[in-house]
């Protein structure tokens, strides 16, 4: 299991590889990637996003003729957890939403992991469905990591697998075709980020893939794709992404691994205040609804652990990752509390008991994917509060 390529390289030594040196505190908030000014933001930097965020609202106004003082439609965000191959829920889900008839169009997509490779799918709509489908119900392992020899990658490697797979993965779909498209988007007031995380700082950053889309650099395609992969790099099983930056005349390299170190899904950082730029901007919007898909369970899954080091290490890390996520799910109910916005919850539920053998085990998927088409296309019934929290009446 991945988790436990972690643990072991948690608990083994490991060699420097050659890189560029990265950028030192002081600079870091001047790191700019293609010079494109808005391609990512830091957490910390809440005047930027907010800035970003009022010319998203004047780019939706004035593609849907609105002026000044008017009221905007009602907005739907998404959030995109992380999960491995337990994306198949959110896939599924997706699709299943469209067959049911009432997906809406997101004005906010963000995602992290697999979440992050779901997004781009997510944020076209149902045009995408089918490639959507493809990815999460016929990939198998040899198409998102090829393993390296354990006894040495734990030692001289950068990683226990290789994700070049994967990266051919994501360049299958995510193409020039789609670049343009999210360009497109980007221009009507629809935001698409993902998240990893700056292993260097140790601190998240929010990559605004529309914005890199929409500036014309011949690169920005092949730039794109890195932050997918880099999103779902776990750190130790999957290498981690390098990004060649400047700030100051000087260049340095980051190191980007999965943004799930920081956080299993996020919609808007809590530094960012999107109730007060929609004032400061002149409108007024009708609604905000925000829909979080979380790839996982509410618990850690039982298991009977060995009283072994390894084992012990796994179940804890699993655990550990597994109830961070859930504390993700409280900080965006306050955040979208703050905003006025109507919260939904969707997760994989006790009833589903499919038999899980390897990571992104193909039947698995499958049955993933069906559990939650099958309740989606229904009507899925959405939690509208965290676990254990009821929401005043």
């Amino acid at each position: 299991m991945i988790i436990a390529g972690i643990v072991v390289s948690l608990l083994s030594a490991c060699s420097s590889f050659d890189r560029r040196g990265a950028v030192p505190p002081a600079e870091r908030r001047d790191a700019a990637v293609l010079s494109i000014a808005n391609a990512r933001f830091f957490v910390d930097q809440p005047t930027a996003m907010a800035a970003e965020q009022e010319l998203a609202l004047n780019r939706e106004a004035r593609n849907l003729g609105i002026g000044k003082g008017g009221v905007l439609p009602t907005t739907h965000l998404l959030s995109l957890s992380g999960g491995g191959d337990n994306g198949a829920f959110g896939a599924g889900l997706l699709v299943g939403w469209t067959a049911h008839g009432d997906r809406p169009k997101f004005k906010l997509v963000t995602g992290v992991s697999t979440g992050a490779l779901i997004a781009p799918f997510a944020f076209l709509g149902s045009d995408y469905d089918s490639a959507l489908t493809d990815v999460y119900t016929n990939i198998n392992p040899s198409k998102v990591y090829e393993k390296r020899f354990i006894a040495t990658a734990a030692l001289t490697e950068d990683a226990l697998s290789d994700s070049t797979p994967l990266y051919e993965t994501i360049s299958h779909y995510v193409d020039e075709t789609m670049l343009a498209r999210i360009a497109a988007e980007y221009q009507k007031g629809r935001l698409l980020l993902i998240q990893t995380t700056d292993l260097d700082a140790g601190r998240p950053v929010l990559w605004n893939i529309g914005a890199i889309a929409a500036s014309g650099d011949p690169k920005s395609l092949g730039l794109i794709r890195h932050v997918l992969l880099a999103s779902a790099s776990i750190p130790a099983a999957f290498p981690p992404v390098l990004f060649d930056v400047e700030a100051n005349g000087k260049t340095y390299q980051e190191m980007h691994v999965d943004g799930g170190a920081v956080s299993q899904a996020f919609l808007v950082p809590p530094s960012l205040n999107t109730r007060d730029v929609l004032q400061r901007s002149g409108f007024q919007r009708k609604a905000v609804v925000a829909y979080i898909i979380r790839n996982g369970r509410l618990t850690a899954e039982w298991s009977d652990v060995d009283r072994l080091t390894l084992p012990i290490a796994e179940k804890a890390v699993s655990t550990l990752i597994n109830y961070n996520g859930v504390g993700d799910l409280y900080r965006m109910y306050l955040v979208t509390q703050r905003a006025g916005a109507t919260f939904n919850l969707a997760y994989i539920g006790d009833d589903f008991n499919a038999k899980h053998p390897e990571d992104f085990d193909q039947g698995y998927m499958r049955a993933l994917y069906r559990f939650a088409y099958e309740k989606a296309v229904k009507g899925y019934p959405w939690d509208h509060s965290p676990p254990g929290f009821a929401p005043r009446r």
